[in-house]
């Protein structure tokens, strides 16, 4: 029987040219006219999905030997787009405004390639086929204009608005948040068409903005009817009838116990821990049988599939499965019978699996622990009356604490990365109006599940990779190779460095470099940009490994309750199980035939959910800090960009300072040192500052927040010269021989200040100002779960630099790769103010034009250094007196090349400064650094890598709640 892989097979061979049907049809001897019916169904289906192409001779080939690149479109605000080739050794594509044709943002489309840059970099295109939209309906506001409307798109991606004739309104009215529905794509000229289907309410009333998300990433909210029938027809408990039939392991006299957050309902794993007596430690997770009660191919199954995981907002759940079943039967409540799939591993004393199980069983669990108790009971806090409950349970919790610390020291030591960044949460009112934001404490107690999750996930992943049976893995591949060189790079501006090259780095050598920061100012750029450097987490057919874990097998089996992949691999297990081991060979065919499709399916369900879990936080933060404008708070500089700082409140928030509102001086960007530097009184703002600011302003359409400057004085007209010798509060000249602190400018003599880590330093050198001011660390928000957060490594983090949708150090990126000249435009020499054109610099005035003045020295201070180039040896050119630029005298003391190149000749177009008196404006220069946009949440944090473990969810009333 001829198949699409037969096909396709024959099109991508080298000899093979553009054949049409009838060609075709004698090459495969098809003869019947069924044969040759399903023939042409099936070449028409590969047509439609986009496997193949049809010329216009009607002749047909695979796209890419027809000079066409099939992927997903990733729409900009001002109206230009990328394409994400589905093959990912492929580069993206720029796409100017004019040539996306009828393509909006998420389509799968067919472009052509029309343009490549010198050195085949930069690829540019035109769409030349749609091939499925994803864009059906769009949310937006709705603008009545009497005889006609327009919805203007809460995506802003969407960059023009949806035209509404009259007859479309369907009783809209200005300001009301709508669903439109599509009917004409926009051409050319002309807008998009389409009428209103549904009404949410006025955008400023109480629920609208979430259920505008909702409706925005078509996220399904009621199930069917047919779907509730399934699940309302599961029994409330279990059988003795059912546990003998089946041959379930009996456990339901074993010491097990959940342990959750407070408000969590859905309890789908449960754990025990036993020391044998041979010393060995038997660690016992037992997750909740849903495959049993959620059968293939039924309304539930359909639906779970369709749905891909449960989607956490901030007062709202949208679950995969009916909470008759999520809260009910499927929930491992105490004290009552319930269906579980169990791993047994057995570890020796150097935590080796020395012997495993997996099973199905039936277990009984003794209490329904909380994090907040189990921590208090090992830390000694708890209260007598806690102590006094549980007292019977201390031991085990004491042996589930040991193996949990060595099981992740263990970890640690084979090269597992674990970010550890802090992680908020939302408290909102009935109304969903966000009342508070505090943090969350990676407690002990959450350690210890998020290890044992990991150790159940990894045993499960290596023994169905060796029975060879059709699977589901969670992968992570090895980082791009020029990625991971740009990160190397990038950290030794800091004065670090990672051991070896390109995709031949262990990812021991980056976890040794987090240790290495810990604590310091820089630690939160250098840990973002180290995840934005990592590959997307996602599922996979193969097992290709895990980097982030360090693990050569992984997979989801711990949360069949809210993600789809885990519920698949349960059923695969189970009929492996009571199949004897084996499965017969039409089965195995079937189920290999279907993985890859679920993966992908599962991967962009997930991308989904985290897309629209950030976008309700941003919404909710901001919301929050609305009435909130005018008032005073500390904070600590997160990050700065070549337009401005964000600063991290102590409750996460995170806001910008605009370089226009650092009115008294004029500033500019070094983008090397990740620093703001004044060029009057060499004032210097940089990552780690703790700085006070005032809340100035909160766009609730934008989701963003900004901040200023507390006591900022205006600009002195005339009062300084560009370029020349600043004085300091002392009159003096600057100086600056001890390194980057040398140019803090406090100092009542002009005098650097003493430290180490400067660039004329001995030692590491680099930008690592160790000393005053660097204000303790900053740490990231996630409002995810620990576990979840490692695993989501890549979730924003295959793009690359420019595919960033949010995200200060993604920002910090873009600058930095366009300011080295990275997105297109050349990197001249020069030095003085400059005007952003799509991320680089271009050097206009101030004292790069004409020839930089050195000094009377003849030879370039960067040659009469030393060794060691920028932050390594001693610094031995002249000392700067009244004379020399900035430049030069950062050049002097061992900065190295600020953005405005080496200050040695004409100002050229380069790395030049930032405007004065402005924010950098992006001017369609370098579409790579022209991409990075959005808000600033787009990481989530540890052991995300492995997203095995559980996550806190909300419950509808804003709290949240642990789900795995």
């Amino acid at each position: 029987m001829l198949t699409d892989k037969d096909i396709i097979s024959l099109m991508q061979e080298e000899a093979y040219k553009p054949m049409s049907y009838k060609e075709l049809e004698k090459h495969f001897g098809i003869e019947s006219a069924n044969e040759f019916k399903d023939f042409i169904k099936l070449l028409n289906q590969l047509e439609e999905s986009g496997h193949i192409v049809r010329g216009g001779n009607d002749r047909y080939g695979v796209p890419e030997r027809m000079n066409l690149v099939r992927g997903k479109l990733q729409a900009h605000a001002k109206g230009f787009g990328f394409l994400i080739p589905d093959d990912r050794d492929h580069p993206d594509v720029y796409i100017n405004a004019h040539d996306l044709n009828t393509a909006m943002n998420g389509d799968i489309v067919f472009v052509k390639i029309t343009a490549r840059s010198q050195g085949g970099g930069r690829l540019e295109g035109e769409v030349v086929r749609v091939i499925t939209r994803a864009n059906t309906q769009i949310v937006g506001v709705f603008q009545s204009q009497e005889t006609f409307g327009f919805v203007i798109a809460d995506d802003k991606r969407v960059s023009r608005d949806i035209f509404i004739p009259q007859h479309a309104f369907m009783g809209a009215v200005t300001g009301q948040k709508v669903v439109v529905k599509i009917v004409n794509y926009p051409e050319g000229r002309s807008a998009a068409e389409g009428e209103v289907i549904e009404i949410l309410g006025h955008k400023d009333d109480p629920g609208v903005d979430i259920l505008a998300i909702v409706r925005k990433h078509q996220l399904p909210e009621a199930f069917q009817e047919n779907v509730l029938a399934e699940a309302d027809a599961a029994p409330d408990s279990i059988t003795e009838e059912e546990i003998i039939g089946q041959g379930r392991r009996d456990l339901r006299s074993k010491r097990i116990v959940t342990i959750d957050g407070e408000d969590a309902k859905d309890l789908d794993d449960a754990v025990n821990v036993e020391l044998l007596e041979n010393g060995n430690f038997r660690l016992g997770v037992h997750i909740a049988d849903v495959s049993y009660y959620v059968r293939e191919s039924t309304a539930l199954d359909i639906e779970a599939y369709n749905r891909g995981c449960s989607v956490y907002l901030t007062d709202r759940v949208i679950p995969m499965l009916p909470h008759r079943l999520s809260n009910g039967i499927c929930s491992l409540n105490p004290r009552v019978d319930r269906l579980t799939m169990s791993c047994e591993m057995e570890f020796d004393e150097n935590l080796k699996v020395v012997n495993h199980e997996i099973f199905t069983s039936v277990i009984k669990t003794s209490e329904r622990m909380t994090y907040t108790n189990v921590r208090k009971l090992l830390t000694g806090e708890a209260e007598p009356e806690i102590v006094e409950k549980y007292a019977y349970l201390m031991e085990d919790f004491k042996r589930m604490e040991e193996l949990a610390a060595r099981l992740r020291s263990r970890r640690m030591k084979r090269g597992a990365i674990d970010f550890d960044f802090e992680e908020s949460k939302i408290i909102v009112d009935s109304e969903g109006k966000p009342t508070d934001i505090v943090k969350r404490e990676r407690s002990v107690a959450e350690m210890m599940i998020e290890e044992f999750m990991l150790a159940a996930n990894e045993t499960v992943a290596e023994h169905f990779s060796w029975m060879k049976v059709p699977f589901l893995y969670r992968v992570h591949e090895d980082p791009d190779s020029e990625k991971l060189m740009n990160f190397m790079e990038f950290v030794t501006n800091f004065g670090y460095s990672v051991k070896g090259k390109g995709n031949s780095v262990h990812p021991r050598a980056l976890q040794a470099l987090l240790e290495e920061i810990k604590g310091t100012p820089e630690e939160t750029v250098l840990s973002k940009i180290m995840l934005r450097s990592m590959k997307q987490a996602r599922y996979d057919a193969q097992s290709l490994g895990h980097f982030g874990l360090a693990a050569e097998f992984y997979s989801h089996f711990t949360s069949p309750i809210r993600r789809y992949p885990d519920l698949i691999i349960h059923r695969v297990i189970r009929e492996v199980l009571e199949s004897g081991g084996t499965l017969s060979d039409k089965r195995h065919e079937y189920l290999s035939s279907r993985m890859s499709d679920i993966a992908q399916q599962s991967s962009e369900r997930e991308r989904v959910a985290v897309d629209a879990e950030r976008e309700t936080e941003a919404l909710k933060k901001a919301q929050y800090m609305l009435d909130k404008v005018g008032e005073e708070f500390e904070g600590i500089i997160s990050s700065v960009t070549g337009f401005g700082m964000f600063v991290e409140l102590d409750n996460t928030v995170e806001g910008l300072i605009r370089l226009s509102d650092l009115t008294d001086d004029y500033y500019n960007f070094h983008e090397r040192q990740f620093a703001l530097i004044g060029e009057r009184t060499s004032k210097i703002y940089r990552i780690g500052d703790e700085i006070k600011i005032r809340v100035a302003r909160v766009n609730m359409d934008e989701h963003t927040i900004d901040f200023e400057l507390l006591d900022m004085k205006p600009r002195k007209e005339g009062g300084f010269s560009r370029g020349g010798g600043s004085s300091n509060r002392g009159g003096k000249p600057f100086k600056g021989a001890a390194g980057f602190k040398g140019f803090r400018g406090g100092s009542d003599k002009g005098k650097p200040e003493k430290g180490k880590g400067g660039f004329a330093a001995k030692g590491k050198g680099g930008a690592k100002a160790q000393g005053a001011g660097c204000g303790g660390e900053r740490k990231e928000r996630a409002g995810k779960s620990d576990k979840e957060r490692t695993e989501r490594v890549g979730q924003s983090g295959e793009a690359g630099a420019g595919r960033a949708e949010g995200g200060a150090a993604r920002r910090i990126e873009a600058a930095a790769r366009a300011s080295r000249g990275e997105g297109g435009a050349g990197q001249g020499r020069g030095e003085g103010s400059g005007r952003a054109e799509g991320g680089v610099w271009r050097a206009e005035g101030g004292a790069g034009q004409g020839k930089s003045r050195r000094g009377k020295a003849s030879t370039p201070w960067s040659e009469k250094r030393g060794k060691g180039g920028a932050g390594r040896g001693k610094a031995g050119g002249p000392k700067l007196g009244e004379g020399g630029s900035l430049s030069a005298r950062l050049e002097s003391v061992g900065a190295g090349r600020t953005e405005s190149g080496a200050a040695r000749g004409e100002s050229k177009r380069g790395r030049g400064g930032i405007a004065l008196g402005g924010e950098a404006q992006a001017r369609g220069g370098s579409p790579a650094a022209e991409r990075s946009t959005g808000g600033s949440d787009w990481a989530s944090g540890v052991n995300a890598l492995a997203k095995g473990g559980r996550r806190r969810s909300d419950d509808g009333d804003g709290s949240k709640k642990r789900r795995r």
